[in-house]
């Protein structure tokens, strides 16, 4: 139950409803805790991906710092909804296995136009994933900031996200405080105070303000980046899940428990409620702990292809995309897939390694200029623009030697035709624009 126990903590308290099942708490407690998980409409607008595998289910789950309330003291200025966790778990249709993918909360993406909660429309533009959450939720509208989060990982991964689930600080100290505490063991002595936090080093029990600010500790620990905080929030969960069915032997414990769990909980409207996240919770609780996989998006600092940039990742290319098709399509990752991912994070083929002519086929000139400056933006090398064949859509040509190459430019346009082509510059692969690109169309 050890990995379980990651995923059940973070949909905020999925864990909890599956021992109240057994539990015995009673039909009053029932009640009472039914009606504090709030739930809503979301509503994606514009095209969303088709559902390649029927049957199968895929959930945003989100760890939410809003600022809101009691958590306004975790961050000085911020009105807005923020995101601090971002994952999608798949369930496979046979409900056999299981996959929980990570997203880097830093990851330099595409986010599309959003609806705010004051009914105005954001500009598509390139940002942090998590800001997709904070837009949305720019008045506390928590549907909304769903709804641009989803339409943000949507068009960023090609996943049809079926349900979201979200939980906030407050939610998460009351589940730490209900168990008593959570021990963790660090190697160093951690200061920080944007988490709000000093501890010693070794082992210790923390709770409250220190739970909360270990979990979102950053810039104190290790290299300072996000997927070190991936890793630590894992880890910490993984020994929450586990406590969690140790302790809660009382009806007094786990109503405490539970209480703080549902009153930090927000879902779709086909989640909302003890019933639905206790079938959803028994369906993961089913899955052998050997085909439960957690796999965090393929990723490598940005700064690599843009040297000013030192804050951001950007996912690795063809990689990702392959985990994306396979999460769609509902085949499993497993073991060997995560290790080949591994091997692959060794040497990626970056955006600024791939040598890029940008043709124009449209006819209508300052084409070829656009898509150029599209790529330097991502950090490929264009080696020239000029005018090409003409061409009903974007196609990508390539000598034999750069098709992989040729797989990272492609992972940006989703929609152009790719081929080799034995007349293909060496050296290069060719971009022409087809009448069908746009700038705001880039991934």
């Amino acid at each position: 139950m050890t990995r379980r126990g990651r995923i059940l903590a973070w949909t905020g308290g999925v864990l909890g409803v599956v021992l109240l099942a057994g539990g015995g708490i009673g039909v009053w407690a029932y009640i009472q805790l039914d009606g504090n998980i709030r739930g809503g409409n979301i509503d994606v607008d514009g095209q969303r991906p088709a559902n390649l595998s029927p049957g199968s289910k895929n959930i945003l789950l989100v760890g939410s710092d809003t600022r809101a309330g009691a958590n306004a003291k975790y961050g000085k200025g911020l009105t807005t909804m923020q995101s601090d966790t971002l994952m999608v778990l798949h369930i496979a249709a046979n409900r056999e296995w299981a996959t929980a993918l990570s997203f880097p909360r830093d990851s330099w993406v595409r986010i599309p136009a959003c609806t705010r909660g004051n009914g105005s429309k954001s500009t598509p533009h390139r940002f942090k994933i998590n800001e997709a959450f904070s837009i949305g939720g720019d008045t506390g509208n928590t549907p909304k900031a769903a709804s641009c989060a989803i339409k943000t990982v949507e068009q960023n991964t090609g996943l049809r996200i079926d349900n979201f689930v979200t939980i906030d600080f407050q939610g998460f100290k009351g589940m730490v405080n209900a168990l008593d505490g959570i021990e963790v063991c660090p190697k160093h002595a951690i200061h920080d105070k944007k988490a709000h936090l000093d501890m010693d080093a070794g082992c210790q029990t923390v709770r409250d303000e220190k739970a909360l600010g270990y979990v979102r500790t950053r810039y104190s620990v290790g290299d300072g980046t996000d997927l070190g905080r991936i890793g630590r929030q894992q880890e910490f969960m993984k020994a929450l899940g586990k406590k969690a069915q140790e302790k809660l032997t009382s009806p007094g414990d786990l109503y405490d428990f539970l209480t703080a769990a549902t009153k930090s909980v927000f879902t779709d409207q086909d989640l909302k409620g003890i019933k639905p996240l206790t079938s959803l919770a028994s369906t993961v609780k089913d899955i052998p702990s050997d085909r439960l996989t957690f796999v965090t998006v393929p990723n490598y600092y940005r700064e690599v292809d843009v040297p000013t940039d030192h804050a951001n990742v950007v996912w690795q290319y063809p990689q990702a995309t392959q985990l994306f098709s396979d999460i769609a399509h509902d085949r499993e990752l497993g073991a060997a897939g995560k290790k080949k991912l591994a091997e692959a994070a060794k040497s990626p083929v970056t955006a600024h390694s791939v040598r890029v002519r940008v043709l124009n086929g449209t006819g209508t000139s300052g084409q070829a200029a656009a898509g150029a400056e599209a790529l330097r933006i991502l950090g490929f090398a264009v080696t020239g623009t000029g005018n090409g064949p003409a061409t009903n859509t974007t196609t990508i040509t390539y000598p034999a030697a750069l098709k992989t190459q040729a797989e990272v430019l492609a992972a940006h346009f989703p929609d152009a035709k790719t081929k080799q082509s034995a007349e293909a510059t060496p050296g290069e692969v060719t971009l022409t624009v087809g009448p069908d690109f746009t700038k705001d169309a880039v991934r």
